[in-house]
């Protein structure tokens, strides 16, 4: 990340009109620090899938973090730069995000509730910044690991990243509770989110328990197997009991890698919210992200799904810079849905389960109560004739904070834990 002028683009945080009442940005500013912290001597996956044996070293993580800030229309903007893996034999596709957020701004408070993200396999967290800035507008903290994945074109080594993602997060967890954020944010509540392989890590950390039996656990060593599938404090390193609630977008983990197994999502006890695309061919939808709310029988749990939407739901409208190959596009854009559209329809429902589970703002619920759980077709039944009029629920068919006739192609569902 470096600061520069900002782009001519917009900022992907900030919604476009028509979005769904919640989704408008907050009345803070956005500061952004970024921070390196080392777990030293940590569990190494990677290595021990290498060597068939457990190996350590010391793992470095950086972080992108965003924070409500008190900033000015003249302050300047920061520009995010990442990368990516190109379809071989392509050379890495450089990208840049303009930013919302200012570089070192001076926090507008402390004390916040704290969001942990965790990107997608081999993504960078600059391509979330959709949510983490616009979730700091509305008094959050956001602290976002960059998790240095192996390519994605290398898939010998994806089996290493089943466990290396929850040992990251609750590494980062464990050092937020010991102080990292200082006075700015509240270790007693934090909140989980995680898009794809970052919902897999999510999920887990969350509770979630790995079955040894699945096609993808029996690809690590045994020595990682017998060491975090079993009963053990080594399994219990890849939880955190004390979270507060989940956010998991196009999660990975479901079918066909089945990795908790049948019972495993049972574990989850946190307030879980699963975004999804039901055309998802990378992770699936059912089974995929509608089998993990189901099973997750533990958890109040709502399924948002969009119809007909892929997998490239998490991530940002894609750069200019990655709009020139089928392969980059892809990175970021779905092949139905206007990605704008996306984020502002995942930005509504995830700031209404936040500020509801992580805030205690109870009427923040009734934006996750719909008259049905699928919106298509709800006719306009109010006195506000005016074209951009937005809902307020109630007798009204339209879900509540969606503008007249913007609504269609959605399900949400509701499941509370099982008795």
């Amino acid at each position: 990340m470096t600061v520069s002028a900002a782009e001519a683009a917009p900022p992907p945080s900030v919604p476009e009109v028509g979005a769904p009442a919640l989704a408008a940005i907050g009345p803070d500013g956005v500061g952004v620090i970024e921070r390196t912290v080392v777990d030293r001597g940590a569990v190494d996956p990677l290595g021990s899938l290498a060597q068939g044996q457990l190996v350590r070293a010391d793992r470095s993580l950086p972080l992108v973090i965003w924070y409500p800030a008190r900033t000015a229309a003249s302050d300047r903007r920061a520009t995010y730069r990442a990368s990516l893996v190109s379809e071989p034999p392509r050379p890495p596709a450089h990208f840049t995000v303009p930013a919302l957020a200012v570089a070192g701004a001076k926090a507008a408070g402390q004390g916040y509730p704290i969001v942990l993200l965790s990107h997608g396999y081999n993504n960078d967290p600059v391509m979330l910044s959709w949510l983490g800035e616009n979730l700091a507008t509305k008094g959050y903290v956001v602290v976002a690991i960059r998790h240095r994945d192996p390519a994605i074109t290398d898939t010998a080594k994806t089996p290493a990243t089943l466990i290396r993602r929850p040992l990251d997060i609750t590494y980062v967890l464990r050092r937020l509770r010991d102080g990292l954020l200082g006075p700015l944010g509240d270790p007693t509540r934090i909140a989980l989110a995680g898009y794809s392989f970052g919902g897999y890590g999510a999920l887990t950390v969350a509770g979630a328990q790995l079955d040894p039996g699945s096609v993808a656990v029996k690809r690590l060593p045994s020595v990682l197997i017998e060491r975090y599938t079993g009963p053990g404090p080594e399994a219990a390193a890849l939880h955190d009991p004390a979270i507060k609630a989940v956010v998991a977008i196009a999660p990975a983990g479901g079918a066909p890698w089945a990795a908790w197994g049948a019972g495993g999502l049972a574990g989850i006890k946190a307030p879980l919210l699963v975004v999804a695309g039901t055309a998802d061919r990378t992770v699936g939808y059912d089974p995929g992200p509608a089998t993990i709310f189901r099973d997750a029988k533990g958890s109040d749990r709502w399924l948002l799904a969009l119809k007909g939407a892929g997998h490239a739901i998490g991530t940002n409208p894609a750069p200019a810079e990655m709009r020139g190959t089928l392969w980059d596009f892809d990175w970021f854009e779905d092949r139905m849905w206007r990605k704008p559209r996306v984020n502002a329809v995942a930005l509504h429902f995830i700031t209404a389960f936040l500020d509801m589970t992580l805030k205690g703002e109870a009427a923040k619920g009734d934006y996750l109560v719909v008259p049905s759980e699928e919106s298509d077709g709800a006719a306009w039944k109010s006195d506000n004739k005016a074209y951009d009029a937005v809902s307020e629920g109630g007798a009204n068919p339209t879900w509540k904070g969606f503008t007249k006739d913007h609504q269609d192609g959605l399900i949400l569902r509701h499941l509370p834990p099982a008795p």
